[in-house]
């Protein structure tokens, strides 16, 4: 409590007054003031992707990267520009990842290998048009438990269950990374399309796509619906509406493969990920159960890295590794979940190839890999850069400012080494990130 005296004016009486000063909660305390992050601001931010620095060096004699100069001779260890419409596409369907080192260069580049070379002719006998429907499937964002599922319908087996939100930023990057879609129209008449609303009889495929993309709850059958459409034999159509070839990947396939995703059954039981609606979609593909009848191509990649223990995973991919290195192909493969007698000590390549006779292997992964369908699953094993090519990333990032000094022989050797024998995360860290 304080008293103030207040000094009479002349002719006027004196008055007192007493003033009530509120005490602070504590003393020395600084009232935070500063604005609130708007809703999703944090997040944002967090996910941001920078795909140019200015401040790095311009590589002037740099070439954009197509599937026509993949065709030329001594382009291994070469390291080519991304062109601006593909980045759109590849950010469209999230292929640029926040723990990558965009921010450090100039423009966004790839680095040529000879898996490159490979898949780009495989490319350009799949796309002669030179259009394509791509699409990128991330699998741990499927099984973690993210997004809202409910199920889908009932059969003699099992009972599939869509992800309405995640069907919906599905079909929003197909619709980002295929422009073309635009110019192709509905084929199927409006009255046997299964959607619940009124559709135009000549819409095209991208305002299909639009439809789900504004209500998730109809996304799963739109998606059905455009996946039908893009499906649909060329010999049915017009050469004006002939459909494109697909390309289908999924990325972290071993989370795709988990018997006991976080998703959980009406008795709460974990839910097998093949029992998504989305995972259903592309293992029928992946297996050869679905085709492709105006071509295409499905990829499944896995890495040691964030890959979830999956017993039955490892023991296939340990065959397929085998049956492709293996010049006896009449030769009798082994056989998972079989007895094996132990009346002589097994080798360990035995026991990888024939599995643990005391281990019960999941059949629903088996069945992508052994089955009867037309075609087979190949494996193709991608191994670490050879030092051809981590000598030219390093002259790219010599070229880009990042690398002080000459690059010899011996500083390739020696990081080469330190890397792990060319991977190419540790080799960025060697060269680029750390600082001696």
């Amino acid at each position: 409590m304080a008293h103030l005296q207040v000094k009479p004016a002349p002719n006027q009486k004196s008055v007192a007054a007493t003033a009530y000063v509120k005490p602070s909660k504590k003393v020395g305390m600084v009232e935070d003031r500063s604005k609130r992050p708007a809703p999703g601001e944090r997040k944002a931010l967090r996910k941001r992707i920078v795909l140019s620095n200015t401040n790095a060096l311009e590589i002037r004699d740099m070439r954009d990267f197509s599937i026509e100069i993949l065709q030329e001779e001594g382009l291994q260890g070469q390291v080519l520009g991304i062109p601006g419409p593909l980045v759109d596409q590849l950010r469209a369907v999230e292929a640029f990842k926040t723990t990558q080192a965009w921010r450090l260069y100039r423009r966004p580049g790839v680095l040529v290998r000879e898996e490159t070379l490979d898949y780009g002719k495989l490319m350009e006998e799949l796309s002669q048009s030179g259009r394509m429907v791509r699409r990128i499937l991330y699998a741990q964002e499927l099984v973690i438990g993210h997004t809202a599922y409910a199920p889908l319908s009932s059969s003699s087996t099992n009972t599939l269950y869509a992800q309405k939100d995640y069907t919906a930023n599905l079909l929003k990057s197909i619709n980002l990374a295929n422009p073309h879609l635009a110019t192709l129209t509905l084929a199927t008449p409006p009255s046997s399309s299964g959607l619940p609303i009124p559709i135009p009889p000549n819409i095209s495929l991208s305002r299909l796509a639009s439809l789900g993309i504004q209500d998730p709850d109809i996304a799963w059958r739109v998606f059905t619906l455009l996946m039908t459409e893009l499906t649909m034999p060329n010999s049915q159509l017009t050469a004006e509406q002939a459909r494109p070839p697909l390309l289908l990947t999924m990325d972290s396939l071993a989370h795709a493969m988990r018997p006991d995703t976080a998703y959980r059954h009406p008795n709460f039981e974990p839910m097998h990920a093949h029992d998504l609606a989305i995972v259903d979609f592309f293992m029928g593909h992946f297996s050869g159960r679905k085709q492709l009848p105006n071509g295409g191509l499905v990829l499944g990649i896995t890495s040691g890295s964030n890959q979830p223990r999956n017993p039955t995973l490892d023991l296939t991919l340990a065959q397929l590794e085998h049956e492709s290195s293996s010049s006896r192909s009449s030769s009798a493969q082994p056989q998972l979940n079989t007895l094996v007698h132990l009346t002589q000590p097994m080798t360990l390549q035995q026991w990888e190839l024939q599995g643990d006779p005391f281990k019960t292997y999941d059949q629903r992964v088996v069945s992508i890999f052994k089955n009867n369908y037309e075609g087979r699953v190949e494996l193709h094993k991608v191994k670490g850069l050879n030092k051809d090519e981590a000598r030219g990333l390093m002259e790219y990032w010599a070229k880009s400012g990042l690398l002080r000094g000459k690059v010899s022989d011996n500083l390739v050797s020696e990081k080469w080494i330190l890397s792990g024998q060319g991977v190419v995360g540790e080799l960025e860290k060697a060269v680029v990130r750390m600082r001696v």
